[in-house]
Order: structure tokens, then sequence, then C-alpha cells
């Protein structure tokens, strides 16, 4: 069976503007039609890198915008779809909410179906995937060195 690769990159955008730290989380639908919580992520376009993919991928699906605080290291899983296999890596950040209103209105692609902003304390909890959860530990631990 052929192999693909992919790349996406994205990440846990936190909004730091009260007391209550709270990040943006989108929810799609699999390919069963189940609803699942994700971190919002995409695809680079054109000469993009990592950081600016995820940027507006994020500021796409969750009407966020945001500036990267740090990097939070990268995932990677294997799917089969349409007949060939796919090694897909996601590379994370970690990023300050700076402006936006929440939705999912702007995605172009329209994969996001809904969006809520969740307390940090309560994101793993969230999360559908295992490989997310560890992503938004991380996070959660590194996030008070840029506070």
């Amino acid at each position: 069976m052929p192999t693909v690769e992919e790349i996406s990159a994205g990440g846990v955008i936190v909004d730091t503007s009260d007391d209550e730290l709270r990040v943006a989380i989108i929810a799609r639908l699999n390919r069963g039609g189940r609803l699942e919580w994700c971190l919002p992520k995409g695809h680079p376009e054109g000469n993009e890198n990592n950081q600016e993919a995820a940027i507006r991928e994020i500021a796409e699906e969750t009407g966020i915008d945001g500036h990267i605080l740090a990097p939070l290291g990268s995932i990677d899983y294997w799917f089969t779809v349409s007949g060939h296999r796919v090694h897909k890596t996601v590379h994370h950040f970690l990023l300050r909410a700076t402006g936006g209103e929440l939705t999912i209105e702007n995605d172009p692609d329209a994969e996001a179906v809904d969006v809520a902003w969740v307390k940090i304390e309560d994101l793993a909890k969230r999360l559908s995937f295992p490989n997310e959860r560890r992503i938004a530990d991380l996070a959660r631990d590194v996030l008070p060195d840029y506070l």
C-alpha cells in the first residue's frame, strides 16, 4: 500500500486576559460521524513555515488571533484512507490570544463544526486524542514561564 507523508501545524492558544486561563478548541466530525474535540491545526500553504501555518490555521478554525510563545513539540501517527497509508506529523505551538472572536465561520474548509473556550485545567479531559492530551499537559506545565 503506498504511503503519503503529511505535515500539519497548530496548537494551544491561550486567553490570558483574566485570571481564568482558557484555551480555544474545536470539534470535528470523524469519518464515522462522531464528534471529536481537538486542537486546531492544518496544512501549511504555499511557502508558509510551520509557525505561520499554526497562526493562520488557529485563526481560521477558531476566530482567535495569536502569537507564538513557544514550540510544544510534534506528534505523529498513521492512518489509512482511500487505499493508501498516511504518516502525519503535527507540529504544535503555545500561543497567546491577541484578539478575535470565537467562531467557526472563518474556516474555509468548514472542518470545524463547533468551537469552545475550555479552562486550561480542564483541557486534557476535553480532548479526544491521547497524543493531544499530552500536548495540552505540556502547555499547562510551561505556560507559567510565559505569564
